[in-house]
């Protein structure tokens, strides 16, 4: 089975906030039938409010991110599924649940993981 990781940046949750329970609520709906299928491998959502570090191959840690990922955040899980076509549909119902698009990429296989 290959594992794919189903993710959103914040900017495109556009929830008025009376509708962000139930959108809560929805999603983990959806997570907790990952789970009960026995799909589920990991998700989350990046804190915001914990700045990232750059940790450097000796070791050095600064303040600083790569360019393209300083506006990493929002949410995502990774499921591990049979085919691409079985998370196209996880990613729907994610989709759905969260009222949003959903961003879908396959990982690639490394037996010792």
């Amino acid at each position: 089975m290959t594992k794919y990781l189903i993710s959103f940046p914040a900017s495109a949750m556009v929830v008025a906030d009376e509708d962000m329970a139930a959108v809560g609520e929805a999603a983990r709906s959806v997570i907790r039938d990952a789970k009960s299928a026995g799909v589920y491998v990991f998700g989350g959502g990046i804190n915001a409010e914990v700045a990232p570090l750059m940790v450097a191959a000796d070791g050095a840690v600064t303040n600083e991110t790569y360019p393209q990922t300083r506006k990493f955040d929002g949410g995502f899980c990774v499921l591990e599924l049979p085919s691409r076509e079985a998370a196209v549909q996880w990613a729907a119902k994610i989709a759905t649940a969260c009222r949003c698009s959903q961003e879908l990429r396959e990982f690639g296989y490394d037996g010792e993981s």
